[in-house]
């Protein structure tokens, strides 16, 4: 038989609305009776009932955390990351996959239908449009990995696009490569144009430097390879910026394919600094983006939202680096 709020109240010797304010965070219970009321669930194994207590408070601690793009692996350390860190907290993900969803509208009524208390948009890849609507549905909501605005209409977390872009032709430069090439994810996304607005602005300093751009289907392995299959078949340029790690592992494997060596062949950065970059066959040079330190930001603001709903949105941007391993060639 499961142990009973009314089972703790007999053993305490209080009553059962004394159990109930117990557990009930911000209720009024005085020392002595929450120190009976603890050694009583202790010796009985008692826990207490999420959703019942949701029905007291008004509040389930449920939070939507959603995003669309499940097939790059970094999101799998970045759902790591989020889910320990809300656990952490007494908060409860809701893990919600919006791949081929278009409308807005849609996650809105699929997310209240869980009565979430607030939504984390974990994507570069969905449009701002996602985080706005619900906003504007009243529910609290963080656009983590979102656009950078010095205005925004929500709060965003994460990273300088288009000053990555710019890091990446800045490394390029300073590599000496006399050609260079920037290999994007999804043209329509807005990470994906970011990065490649600062890297033609930086490349704009030097134009003895030819430039080109291609953009892949989708942040993915297959996606990478295929668009530098392509750009092998024709005059390739001697070094890339692939504006994700997981395109660059794709790319070093069409690199492969044709026995070319990365670095003293052709050149590749990445960004992110995902764990697969790290490892001993790819030891990929990229862009690192604190992704720790985005998460916790993150789950500070939808803490923060909870107890101050209208809260004015901000933008928290995290500076990023270059790690370097050996994709690129020395510098001279």
């Amino acid at each position: 038989m499961s142990v009973t709020l009314k089972d703790v109240a007999a053993l305490a010797g209080v009553s059962r609305s004394a159990v109930s304010r117990t557990f009930t965070e911000g209720a009024s219970v005085s020392a002595k009776t929450r120190s009976k009321v603890e050694k009583a669930a202790r010796e009985l194994g008692y826990s207490p009932n999420a959703l019942a207590s949701s029905l007291t408070t008004g509040r389930t601690k449920l939070i939507g955390l959603i995003s669309n793009n499940f097939h790059n692996p970094i999101f799998l350390e970045v759902f790591d990351q989020f889910t320990r860190a809300l656990q952490e907290r007494g908060l409860r993900p809701l893990i919600v996959n919006l791949t081929d969803e278009t409308e807005p509208a849609n996650s809105v009524r699929m997310l209240r239908q869980y009565s979430v208390d607030a939504v984390i948009v974990a994507s570069s890849t969905l449009p701002p449009s996602f985080a706005k609507a619900f906003h504007d549905a009243g529910v609290p909501v963080v656009h983590t990995f979102g656009r950078s605005a010095t205005s925004p209409e929500v709060h965003v977390v994460g990273i300088d696009n288009v000053e990555c872009g710019r890091m990446a032709a800045r490394e390029l430069v300073a590599r000496g490569y006399a050609s260079v090439g920037y290999l994007g994810g999804p043209q329509d996304a807005t990470s994906s144009l970011d990065r490649q607005r600062g890297f033609f602005e930086e490349m704009a300093n030097h134009p003895q430097i030819p430039v080109n751009h291609s953009f892949a289907g989708a942040y993915s392995f297959e996606a990478g390879r295929a668009e530098m299959l392509r750009l092998l078949d024709g005059d390739p340029a001697q070094a890339y910026f692939c504006g994700d790690d997981i395109l660059s592992i794709g790319a070093l494997s069409a690199l492969a394919d044709h026995g070319l060596k990365p670095g003293a062949d052709i050149g590749i950065i990445g960004l992110n600094d995902m764990e697969m970059s790290r490892w001993e066959y790819i030891k990929l040079t990229t862009i690192h983006q604190p992704i720790k330190q985005i998460i916790t930001s993150s789950v500070d603001l939808v803490e923060e939202m909870l107890k101050t709903p209208d809260r004015y949105p901000e933008a928290r941007i995290f500076p990023c680096r270059v790690v370097e391993r050996g994709t690129l060639r020395p510098r001279p």
